[in-house]
């Protein structure tokens, strides 16, 4: 046993007691002394120090002789108006002494983790004031919204009987998605369905329930609602924000912000609102460069935000600052507060400064410079999102953003003249670009791009409507043969076209599935624009493997190789599994008049936003 030392300030780990964190006797009685004699030689000033028992009650002490003086009237030279002698002085001096000496006892007798607590409490409480008087913080300061639930929240049943069974049976994996969540990793971001247990990315630093957030939309678009009733008391009574602790600004974004947004324009529940507001403004210091292009990560505590250190020398990326404008403008529809559009439209702003290599736009800005990273364009990962928010956002102002329509549409013109290729066999597909040379690679993420030009095909220039209507026809051709080519009928993360390999994987790191959206995506656009029935034979084709090689006994777990005889899951279960791939195949089989797109826009994690109009949105009351 170790021998205890003699010191009274050492402390001594080996030992245990009722109370470990204690002070000493001996170390009460020097701080006894210590407070003391700082005591005595505040007073001693009194008779040095004009007025000083006011000096001394208010900045020491906290004591109401100040009150006391002005209740009894003071006037400009400080003489007392009464009899008010120097013994009154004195008695107050003293009363003042004992309190300050009464509180120093006190303060002794607390441990040290009550006392840290107290401070902690009170810094908090500052904290809170200042948020209040800036305008923010606790969402009290919103103004109030006559709200008006926009057109097509809620759906028909289908009117075929094998339609419905099939949408009821996407029902049914919501559910077993969802109950295994809530059983085994409640709270968390994400389940690990084989392992049965949390699992946490980097990417939320320590918010948590990215999957509550990104599910409710879907819990309350299929009818859910006692789950919708769990998820929206976990949201208010749990979900905080208040983490020291470095998050992605897309991630958050678009999971958060978008999936609390939309649970409000679905719902009505003010507690969505509060707290898409709420981290709208925690996220807004990423803007704080020269440039005003945001970071892509941020200490939402602290306020400093960085850059990927692999993105192209501390550039941003384009997908991840070209993904903010819907949310942003909803911000600010739902807030009052004009920033949040102030901050994305400086986005476009700075970009049509610039000058594009062949019409494109690279995946990489640095926000310091304003000027482009290296020349590699993509229409899947790191650029993907910023073109389907071009065309979004022109359709979130009722068609009339007239620049961002100009915009989309410049593009899909280059991209269309410089990545789009055909192969040998007839499959279309769009190519990565690198300096000018093509990497004859498609990604799964790229696949969304079928259900975008299908989207935005009847605003075309020139009578292209035709035309972009058979490019996004070709391409969810080539996306689903991507899923038929594999042994599991799921699609691989990317697959080629080179080397006589057309639309399979052909690298290992590109075998895997993560139970990803886009290819679902394109299908619900693809059958709400042609009603070819195809599209949901497709889309059933993936539940099928879904449930087949997916699905395990804690829920649905991605998988590594999905040209392997045998599956190996990857124990994750996505949050965009429930608000992206799920939502899109229960809409699939849906009637067109549930969230139909002439009213609604889903942003890149498939939450539905409405679109701004006057009789949508009421102005905020005065």
């Amino acid at each position: 046993m170790p021998t205890a030392t003699l010191l009274p300030f050492t402390n001594t780990p080996s030992r245990k007691s009722a109370s470990p964190s204690a002070f000493r006797l001996t170390e009460k009685f020097i701080l006894l002394l210590v407070f003391s004699a700082f005591i005595t030689l505040c007073f001693g000033a009194i008779f040095f120090l004009p007025d000083s028992s006011k000096l001394l009650s208010g900045v020491f002490f906290h004591s109401s002789s100040v009150e006391a003086d002005t209740k009894t009237g003071t006037d400009s030279n400080g003489s007392i108006h009464g009899a008010d002698s120097d013994e009154n002085k004195l008695t107050r001096i003293r009363k003042d002494h004992e309190k300050a000496l009464s509180e120093a006892k006190d303060t002794l007798q607390k441990r040290p983790d009550e006392i840290q607590r107290e401070i902690q409490n009170e810094k908090e409480k500052v904290q809170k004031n200042v948020d209040v008087s800036r305008g923010g913080g606790d969402g009290n300061s919103l103004p109030k919204i006559n709200f008006h639930k926009p057109p097509g929240a809620i759906g028909r049943e289908p009117s075929d009987q094998e339609t419905k069974e099939k949408r009821a049976k996407i029902q049914e994996m919501m559910k077993f998605a969802w109950d295994n969540y809530k059983q085994y990793a409640w709270g968390v971001n994400e389940l690990k369905p084989v392992s049965k247990q949390g699992h946490s990315s980097n990417l939320f630093g320590s918010i948590q329930g990215a999957t509550i957030v990104d599910a409710l939309d879907s819990l309350y678009i299929m009818d859910m609602q006692d789950e919708f009733k769990a998820a929206t008391d976990w949201v208010e009574k749990s979900l905080n924000f208040n983490v020291n602790a470095e998050i992605s600004v897309f991630e958050v974004n678009i999971r958060f912000v978008g999936g609390l947004l939309s649970a409000y324009y679905l719902s009505g529940e003010e507690v969505f609102r509060k707290k898409a507001v709420e981290l709208g403004e925690k996220l807004l210091p990423a803007f704080n460069t020269p440039t005003g292009i945001p970071w892509a990560l941020l200490n939402i505590k602290s306020g400093i935000g960085r850059n990927w250190p692999w993105a192209s020398g501390g550039s941003s990326i384009l997908a991840e600052f070209g993904t903010l404008h819907l949310e942003f403008m909803h911000l600010s529809e739902l807030s009052g507060k004009p920033v949040f559009a102030e901050k994305v439209m400086n986005i476009r702003k700075v970009l049509n400064r610039l000058d594009k290599p062949q019409g494109l736009y690279p995946n990489y800005l640095n926000p310091n410079s304003g000027q482009w990273g290296q020349h590699h364009v993509s229409v899947g990962g790191l650029g993907d999102s910023f073109y389907e928010y071009l065309l979004k956002a022109w359709l979130m102002s009722d068609k009339t953003d007239e620049e961002v329509k100009k915009m989309y549409y410049d593009s899909i013109q280059a991209i269309e003249s410089h990545l789009i290729r055909k192969s040998r066999g007839g499959f279309t597909y769009i190519a990565e670009w690198k300096g000018g040379l093509l990497e004859h690679k498609m990604g799964h993420l790229t696949c969304f791009a079928g259900g975008m030009f299908a989207l935005g095909a009847d605003g075309a220039p020139d009578e292209k409507t035709g035309h972009q209507m058979e490019l996004a026809a070709e391409i969810a051709r080539t996306c689903h043969e991507s899923y038929s080519r594999t042994t599991l009928k799921l699609g691989p993360e990317a697959f080629r076209f080179d080397g006589g390999v057309e639309a399979i994987a052909t690298r290992q790191n590109e075998k895997y599935f993560i139970l990803r959206p886009e290819v679902i995506e394109t299908y619900l656009y693809m059958w709400r624009f042609t009603h070819d029935p195809k599209y949901r034979q497709w889309g059933w084709e993936a539940v099928q493997a879904l449930e087949q090689y997916c699905k395990v006994n804690g829920g649905y777990s991605g998988i590594r190789d999905v040209y392997a005889s045998h599956p190996s899951h990857d124990d994750v279960q996505q949050s965009f599994f429930l608000a992206e791939t799920l939502k899109y195949l229960y809409l699939l089989f849906s009637e067109d008049d549930h969230l139909p797109f002439e009213h609604w826009v889903f942003n890149t994690e498939a939450h539905p936003l409405p679109v701004i109009r006057k009789e949508n949105i009421k102005k905020p009351e005065v």
